[in-house]
């Protein structure tokens, strides 16, 4: 079995995990872009649709009962009224000066006041007697206006009085034998009942407005204090996603304690599963070193082709299995929970390195970071990446290297900024087709260089696991521009 199979079998299953659990959390941080399909927001405008819902119902009944009970308030009052007269026709042998004297309503006596009775005679004798209010106007029959005869014997209704206003009237016909028969109306102001129930509205609306907003605030109190142990959850796996805890730890409902016990186990099982890919490609790596040491020193010690044809491959096999140790090295560190790493400091202390290194050549390195950048990933590999870029362009530089750090924002709203690393020299450059070549594994444009041609694969590779990349051009200076652009926070 190859070491590139052994990496694509144990690894990869461990990235996707890895993967899940950093979008799990991301998930639960990322507000703005699930504002509409929270649950919280689900919760709010559920539980504020069902508040408005039930108090306007509400409302639209309490209203309903008033006003019945107005009504039948108003229609005791005209009632009352109404057998007064009734009294008053069935003993006509009082003097007439003396009849329907006993209303007690002072409204009765004023002209056009909304209050009126009226006595129509429905036998021969057509006689019509009515309140001085109603002047010489007359009340129209609620038999005219399609009132039905209630089990009581009345007829009720609203009709439009003498001046246009709403009044609301109770009707009887009474059939006195030989006195006749008569038909007895009486109609008050039915502005009353409306002012009534209109007052009564407005306090109702009020008062369920206030009742509305506290249910609301009541419901965004619930809504929070019910969703905390999620908010909870989300900061604890942003801590495992940033490096500053490992596990999920505490007390968490009943109802969320799977998903954490979930969650713990599965970082578990990615921990098991890097250490033991990290084991198979180890031990296979070092298997294969010994007879590859073997055949070299065995072909060396024959000057032929066919040795050197066999020492030209083994030198092959040897990059290959630096190369892939190397891969299945830094995917599995990648693949364990990052760390938060300083940029500046870093890229300082690898300029004073670079400066020794390359001292004899006196190649000028200036360093421009941002010192807020942090890179989500450890230092090592940090060092790793950039080391390769720097390195390669101090070998090829005339005279200059130029490495800025800079912190970008994110491009799609929600998501985490982008830290870009520029290394620029003032070497001869590369076409695009030179370009192309040395981001290949192996692959070196001049042998007087030292190195074995695995430095910007490595980079490429690397990045590439942290969701990165690497991007070649020409830099503004003359040489050689390398852009490493890498997760930052």
């Amino acid at each position: 079995m190859s070491l590139a199979l052994l990496f694509e079998r144990d690894l990869i299953p461990k990235q996707a995990s890895i993967r899940w659990i950093g979008a799990f959390g991301h998930a639960f941080r990322d507000r703005a872009l699930m504002r509409g399909s929270s649950l919280a927001t689900r919760l709010f405008l559920s539980a504020t649709a069902w508040v408005v819902v039930i108090l306007l119902i509400t409302g639209v009944i309490l209203s309903s009962v008033y006003r019945n009970a107005t009504e039948r308030a108003f229609d005791r009052r005209l009632n009352l009224y109404l057998r007064t007269l009734i009294a008053e026709v069935a003993t006509p042998d009082e003097p007439p000066e003396q009849q329907f004297q006993s209303l007690g309503e002072p409204l009765f006596e004023l002209p056009l006041s909304g209050w009126y009775w009226q006595i129509v005679r429905t036998d021969e004798k057509a006689e019509t007697r009515a309140s001085r209010s109603l002047w010489d106007k007359k009340l129209p029959k609620m038999e005219d206006e399609g009132a039905e005869l209630t089990p009581a014997g009345i007829r009720l209704g609203y009709i439009d009085g003498p001046e246009g206003q709403s009044l609301r009237v109770v009707e009887r016909p009474i059939d006195l034998g030989a006195d006749g028969k008569f038909l007895v109306s009486v109609a008050g102001d039915a502005s009353e009942i409306f002012d009534e129930i209109r007052a009564f509205d407005y306090y109702l609306g009020g008062t369920f407005t206030a009742l509305g907003i506290v249910l609301l605030l009541t419901t965004i109190f619930q809504v929070r204090f019910g969703l905390a142990p999620l908010k909870r959850i989300s900061e604890a796996i942003a801590d495992i996603r940033s490096g500053r805890a490992e596990r999920l730890e505490g007390e968490f409902p009943v109802e969320i304690a799977p998903l954490a016990r979930e969650t713990n186990a599965l970082i578990d099982a990615n921990r098991e599963i890097v250490e033991r890919a990290r084991t198979h490609v180890g031990n296979l790596a070092h298997a294969i070193k010994t007879p590859l040491s073997v055949i070299l020193n065995e072909a060396s010690a024959h000057a032929n082709p066919f040795a050197s044809k066999v020492l030209e491959q083994a030198d092959v096999m040897r990059n290959q299995v630096a190369h892939h140790l190397e891969r299945a090295r830094i995917a599995a560190r990648v693949s364990i929970v990052a760390t938060i790493t300083e940029v500046a400091p870093a890229i300082e202390a690898l300029r004073r390195t670079m400066e020794k290194i390359h001292r004899d050549r006196r190649i000028t390195i200036v360093v421009k970071a941002d010192p807020s950048a942090k890179f989500r990933g450890e230092r090592q590999d940090l060092e790793e990446m950039a080391g390769n870029l720097v390195d390669n362009a101090c070998k090829w530089a005339a005279s200059q290297v130029l490495i800025e750090v800079r912190v970008e924002p994110p491009v799609v709203s929600g998501t985490a900024p982008r830290l870009r690393i520029v290394v620029d020299d003032d070497g001869r450059g590369l076409s695009a087709a030179e370009r192309a070549q040395v981001s290949r594994r192996g692959q070196r444009l001049d042998e007087s260089k030292p190195g074995s041609g695995l430095g910007l694969s490595i980079v490429v590779d690397l990045a590439s696991l942290y969701g990165g990349s690497l991007v070649l051009g020409d830099a503004p200076i003359g040489g050689l521009r390398a852009e490493l652009v890498l997760p930052g926070i």
